[in-house]
């Protein structure tokens, strides 16, 4: 059960009918995937765990009235301990503190940090937990990574609350990540994608004025933040994706931490690479957490590489950045990885930013990590040692998955 989804998946490639610049696009993906975009937000990017981590507990400290977080990864090591303790004394100092763990995730988490904040008074529920009434929804776990504060602050991005996060990737114990700050009325729609599977786990719905507060614009920048799972449209996120890559005409931008592409994602990028669109994806390198997802991935480059298609692993450190970048306008952040996980199997969670000088800046990163990463060519492809090829074939057996 947990290897097949009960919906149908996306079998048809998409037709180029509109570029990123035409508004029929935020139209479409507004009407398809909804929410729709909407302006006045100011999204402000953190790179590694010395920017994160600092801003995110100063956020929390600050919070008036609500906190709801959600993570994936929650472990019981030092930033957990930073953590624990800042939820903790907001929820005693009258905050309502909401915290929506995945079971999975955070299996490494003490107790005793569970115990400490509910004591506190911090709800906590944990996602998914085993339990025999729903054996057919273990491999659905929710991979959003979202902390709102007081209706209105938001952050997303690919960050965990482990220790790998913490530092600022200058060393392979130091993974390289970004994360990002929203103000804005964007964060109402953050807000209703916490809710969304805090509403499944709790069955509680929290809607006063304290979670959904009247938000003023903050900036500019038009944003959209919209969710998928296996329980609501599981091909939201590739769909997404799909029509960001069928309407680029300049220059698509991957950073992924696990890039296993399938069949019809893949078929996509050639038929942009085709139209001449420069095309360029950042995966990790030997320094990654899952041998098994690098080597399915390295197993379906070919085909990529000889459409030029460039791909390169990043050599510091592990790679963990999760951004799509299109034609230097449209900014796609989040917790999504380019993999069947992500676009089936999880509970994600994007959010869209169409802003030119915010995608140039986010280019600017890229072509950055790019400086530190190796190019592999065809030739290089094709060399790989018969051992490595045989373990490739063995890992795309579970490409559904990983």
């Amino acid at each position: 059960m947990n290897f097949v989804t009960a919906e149908k998946k996306l079998q048809h490639k998409l037709d180029k009918q509109y570029s990123i610049s035409d508004p029929q696009f935020i139209r479409s993906v507004s009407a398809l995937l909804g929410p729709s975009f909407i302006d006045g937000n100011a999204v402000k990017v953190l790179k590694n765990g010395d920017e994160i981590f600092p801003v995110m507990l100063n956020a929390i400290q600050q919070a008036r009235q609500t906190i709801t977080f959600e993570t994936f990864i929650y472990w019981a090591e030092t930033i957990g301990e930073d953590f624990a303790d800042a939820l903790s004394k907001r929820a005693l100092a009258g905050v309502k503190v909401h915290v929506l763990l995945d079971w999975l995730g955070s299996v490494k988490m003490e107790q005793k940090q569970l115990d400490k904040m509910m004591q506190a008074g911090v709800e906590i529920q944990r996602y998914h937990k085993p339990h025999w009434s729903h054996l057919s929804r273990l491999n659905n776990r929710t991979h959003r990574k979202l902390l709102i504060i007081d209706g209105e602050l938001g952050f997303t991005g690919g960050v965990g609350i482990a220790d790998q996060w913490l530092g600022n990737a200058s060393n392979p114990d130091e993974w390289r990540d970004t994360h990002f700050q929203v103000h804005g009325p964007v964060v109402a729609q953050m807000q209703a994608v916490f809710m969304d599977n805090w509403i499944k786990a709790q069955g509680k719905v929290l809607h006063d004025q304290h979670y959904f507060p009247v938000i003023h614009k903050a900036g500019t920048m038009p944003c959209q933040m919209f969710s998928s799972s296996p329980s609501g449209g599981s091909d939201s996120m590739e769909l997404m994706y799909l029509m960001a890559i069928t309407a680029a005409e300049d220059s698509i931008y991957i950073s992924s931490a696990y890039f296993v592409p399938d069949e019809m994602s893949v078929n996509a990028l050639i038929d942009a690479a085709k139209r001449g669109v420069e095309i360029r994806i950042i995966v990790p390198g030997k320094h990654i957490d899952n041998e098994l997802v690098r080597k399915a991935s390295r197993a379906g480059w070919g085909d990529m590489l000889k459409a030029n298609i460039q791909i390169a692993e990043y050599t510091p450190t592990m790679y963990h950045c999760k951004i799509l970048i299109i034609d230097h306008l449209l900014v796609s952040i989040g917790s999504t990885n380019f993999d069947n996980r992500s676009f089936r199997l999880n509970d994600e969670a994007n959010l869209n930013i169409m802003d030119k000088d915010f995608a140039i800046e986010q280019a600017n990163i890229f072509n950055d990590d790019w400086q530190h990463s190796h190019q592999i060519t065809y030739e290089d492809w094709l060399a790989r040692p018969l051992k490595e090829k045989f373990l490739e074939k063995v890992a795309v057996l579970l490409k559904s998955q990983v």
